[in-house]
C-alpha cells in the first residue's frame, strides 16, 4: 500500500505517537505534525510541528506512506528527503538525506527542555502528560528553548546532517517519568524499517481472506486495524484498537465489537481482548462507558447493548471461547442487561428506552426528531438476542435455573415488543412519556432484521418490501441510514443518510438470519466495492459512494474485511 497524501496517519501498532496533519477546521493539511494521542480527542494532540530545511529556509515538500515508512520528498526537483519510520511504539526515527529539520514544539505555559550531558534532550510537556527525549544518532541536534513560563515561550529543535554523510538520524521516544534506552536504537535506520515491514506483512497474513478484486480495501483495512492499536496504559488494561488516529482517538462501547468480529478467526486473543476491554471499567450499576481511552471515559452517554449479538457471531466462528471464558464474560453480560431494565424502562413497562440519540449510536437519527426518551424497537430486538446469548451460556455453564430464567425474559420482552412496535406496516418509534408514534424513515427500524426467525415470515416480508423499495433505503452501494426521499434525508446528514459500516453489517446478519443468503452478499459486495474504492471512512454518500468524515476508521475497516470474507466464503462454496 502506498499513498500519496496525509488523510491516513503514519503510525504502528501499540504507539500513541502518530505523524498526520492536523485535521480542524481551518488547519493547513499540507503541515505534518507528530502528535501523541493520550487522553483521547477531547485535547490537542499536537506535539511538533515538522519543517524541513534547507539552510535556514523552510521548503515545501510532498508526502508518501507505506505501513512502515513514511517519506517527504522535496518539491524542488531535488530528490531530498526526510524519512520517518518506527523503532518501537515508543520511538519515532527521522532520517534526513541533505535536508535539515526543524520541529517546534506545541507548548503550554509550564513546559520545558533540557539538555543532558549525552547531547540528548528531553521536552518536559504537561500538555501532554508526557517527557519526550530527543536523541541524535547521526548529525547535529541544536535546541532553542529558553525557560520562560508564560504563554510566550518556544522550543525549536533543529536537525543538520552530518557535513561527511549528508545526512541526519534523530529518535524521539516518550515516557512517563524516566528514560530507558532501548535496544532498537541501535539499529540502523534501515534495520528498523525492514522490522517493521516484516511485523505489517505478519499482521495482514492474519486478516480474514478476501477476494482479490478488493485488494486495494485490503491493503488499506489491514494497515489502518494494525496501525490503530494502543497498548495497554491506564485505564485500558489491554492492547485496544481504537476508532481512529486521526480525530477519533477512542474506543466506543458499540465499535469495539465489530473489531473484536473480525478479529476472532486468526487472531482470537486480540479479538478477546477487543470484546472484554469495556466490561474491564463496568460500573457497578451494570452500565459501560460511552467511550474509553487511557486517561479517561465518558459516562453521560452509553451504546446499545450490542455485545450479545456479537458474542453469539463470535462462538459460531471459533472455539476459542471455552467455559474459562464464558465464566469471565458471564457475570459482565448479564449486569449490563440488567442496567437497561433497572434503569431504561421508567415506564416498566417491560420495554427499554433510549435517553438520547447517542445512547443508540445513531446520534442523531430521525426516530428522536421528536424529544426524548425514545422507545426503538432495535433496542428490544438487542436485548432480546443477549437474553438468548445469556440463556445459552448459562446452560452450558450448568446454570439451568437461570438459563430458564433468561429464555422467558426474552421471550417475554420479544411479546411486549410486537404489542409495541408491530404495525401493519412494520415498526414503529414512540415517545417513551405517552408512546405517541414519532414518523420516521430511519433504517434504525428495520434493525430488527436481526431477529430472523423469531418473526414470522409475514413479518419478515413486509420488513423486506419497505426495505427494498426503489427509492428509498437501498442504493447501488447498499443502505441509506435515512430513506433518500424523506424531507430529513441529507448526503452528510451523519445518520440521516449516508451509508455506515455498523448498520451494514446488522443488516446483512439479518437478512442471513431470515434467509436471505442472496441479498447479503449483494449487500456484503456493494459495500466492498464502496469502501475498495472511497477508503475506509466513518461513513458514506449513499448516492455517490464518497467516503465522509474521517477517512480512516477501524469498524468500517472491520466490517469490509468481514463482509469481504463472506464473498469469499460464498465464492469457494460454489
Amino acid at each position: 500500500m502506498k499513498v500519496a497524501n496525509m488523510k491516513i496517519p503514519f503510525s504502528y501498532y501499540g504507539s500513541y505517537l502518530v505523524i498526520s496533519p492536523i485535521h480542524r477546521k481551518g488547519s493547513d493539511q499540507t503541515k505534518l505534525f507528530i502528535r501523541h494521542i493520550r487522553g483521547g480527542d477531547e485535547r490537542d494532540s499536537s506535539l511538533f510541528a515538522i519543517e524541513m530545511l534547507r539552510g535556514e529556509e523552510s521548503i515545501h515538500y510532498d508526502v508518501e506512506m507505506e505501513p512502515h515508512l513514511l517519506s517527504l520528498i522535496a518539491t524542488d526537483g531535488s530528490g531530498d528527503s526526510i524519512k520517518c519510520c518506527f523503532s518501537s511504539d515508543s520511538t519515532i526515527r527521522i532520517k534526513g538525506n541533505r535536508v535539515g529539520l526543524k520541529l517546534s514544539a506545541i507548548t503550554g505555559a509550564y513546559d520545558y527542555a533540557v539538555r543532558f550531558p549525552d547531547t540528548t534532550w528531553e521536552m518536559n510537556s504537561f500538555i501532554q502528560k508526557r517527557r519526550f527525549r530527543l536523541i541524535p544518532l547521526e548529525g547535529s541536534l541544536l535546541v532553542d528553548a529558553p525557560f520562560e513560563v508564560d504563554k510566550s515561550k518556544h522550543i525549536f529543535a533543529y536537525c543538520k546532517p552530518d557535513v561527511m554523510t549528508e545526512e541526519f538520524d534523530l529518535a524521539i521516544t516518550e515516557y512517563n517519568l524516566v528514560f530507558e534506552k532501548e535496544s532498537n536504537l541501535s539499529l540502523s535506520f534501515k534495520e528498523n524499517v525492514l522490522r517493521a515491514e516484516k511485523e505489517f506483512k505478519h499482521w495482514k497474513e492474519g486478516m480474514l481472506k478476501i477476494p482479490d478484486v478488493y485488494n486495494n480495501g485490503f491493503d488499506m483495512a489491514s494497515y489502518i486495524t494494525w496501525s490503530c492499536v494502543v497498548k495497554p496504559d491506564g485505564l485500558l488494561k489491554r492492547p485496544a484498537m481504537y476508532m481512529s488516529k486521526n480525530w477519533m482517538t477512542n474506543i466506543w462501547s458499540w465499535d469495539h465489537c465489530f473489531n473484536a468480529m473480525a478479529l476472532i478467526e486468526n487472531k482470537p486473543e486480540l479479538a478477546w481482548d477487543q470484546f472484554c476491554i469495556f466490561f474491564d471499567q463496568q460500573d457497578r450499576s451494570g452500565a459501560l462507558p460511552d467511550f474509553l481511552n487511557d486517561q479517561g471515559a465518558l459516562w453521560n452517554c452509553c451504546k446499545p447493548p450490542i455485545h450479545g449479538w456479537a458474542l453469539k457471531w463470535m462462538m459460531e466462528k471459533t472455539t476459542f471461547i471455552d467455559n474459562e471464558r464464558l465464566v469471565e464474560v458471564y457475570e459482565p453480560l448479564k449486569r449490563w442487561t440488567n442496567w437497561w431494565f433497572y434503569h431504561r424502562d421508567d415506564d416498566q413497562d417491560g420495554v427499554c428506552q433510549y435517553n438520547h440519540g447517542n445512547d443508540s449510536g445513531w446520534d442523531n437519527s430521525t426516530v428522536f426528531a421528536k424529544g426524548i426518551p425514545v422507545e426503538t424497537p432495535d433496542l428490544s430486538a438487542f436485548l432480546i438476542i443477549q437474553m438468548d446469548v445469556l440463556q445459552k451460556i448459562a446452560k452450558q455453564l450448568g446454570k439451568a435455573k437461570e438459563a430458564l430464567e433468561w429464555k422467558q425474559r426474552a421471550d417475554a420482552t420479544f411479546s411486549a415488543m410486537m404489542e409495541h412496535f408491530w404495525t401493519e406496516n412494520g415498526f414503529r418509534a414512540c415517545l417513551s412519556t405517552t408512546h405517541e408514534t414519532i414518523k420516521s424513515d430511519s433504517l434504525l427500524l428495520y434493525i430488527p432484521l436481526i431477529l430472523g426467525e423469531r418473526l414470522t415470515s409475514e413479518q419478515r416480508n413486509i420488513l423486506l418490501t419497505n426495505l427494498l423499495t426503489k427509492n428509498k433505503f437501498k442504493t447501488e452501494h447498499g443502505f441509506a441510514t435515512e430513506s433518500v426521499t424523506s424531507d430529513y434525508y441529507r448526503d452528510d446528514g451523519y445518520w440521516r443518510g449516508p451509508i455506515w459500516a455498523p448498520s451494514t453489517m446488522l443488516l446483512i446478519d439479518g437478512l442471513l438470519a431470515c434467509g436471505e443468503g442472496d441479498l447479503a452478499i449483494k449487500i456484503a459486495e456493494a459495500f466492498c466495492q464502496m469502501a475498495n474504492q472511497s477508503g475506509m471512512a466513518e461513513n458514506f454518500n449513499a448516492m455517490t459512494g464518497e467516503g465522509l468524515r474521517d477517512p480512516a476508521f477501524t469498524w468500517t475497516s472491520s466490517v469490509f474485511l468481514i463482509a469481504g470474507s463472506l464473498i469469499n466464503k460464498e465464492c469457494v462454496t460454489k
